[in-house]
């Protein structure tokens, strides 16, 4: 399983990459592997400010649609529109072509909940 410790994650496993103010997210290989193939992922939150934990947008996959939560409150404002053709990126490369959105980060604090790739790996029991 590939758990780069150059990244921060969720509980809800979303990883977070930050650069500055500007943190991306997608989420893990875990996750990807437990939803299965992908087909959809819908994020309507663009340009909107939401507060962390509010879900942003949906990943739909060949068995199952689920929540994508947000892991740090801030303003969206990209989304990865290579997605809308190549939603398999996700299944296929989850920490790079298949990154989701870019967030404005609001509140840097909040970035001390996440966790390290080593919490991360004891939450998944990898």
């Amino acid at each position: 399983m590939n758990i780069p410790a150059n990244l921060k994650y969720t509980k809800d496993h979303e990883w977070v990459s930050i650069e500055g103010d500007i943190a991306t997210v997608g989420i893990t290989d875990f996750a990807q592997k437990e939803l299965g193939d992908i087909v959809y992922v819908e994020v309507e939150t663009l340009d909107q400010t939401i507060e962390k934990d509010e879900v942003f947008g949906t990943v739909e996959a060949v068995k199952t649609v689920s929540d994508l939560f947000l892991p740090l409150s801030g303003e969206i404002i990209e989304f990865n529109e290579e997605l809308e053709n190549t939603p398999e990126s996700v299944n296929s490369d989850p920490y790079g072509a298949g990154w989701m959105i870019k967030i404005k980060i609001a509140n840097e604090a909040e970035i001390d909940s996440l966790l390290s790739s080593e919490s991360y790996k004891e939450l998944i029991g990898a």
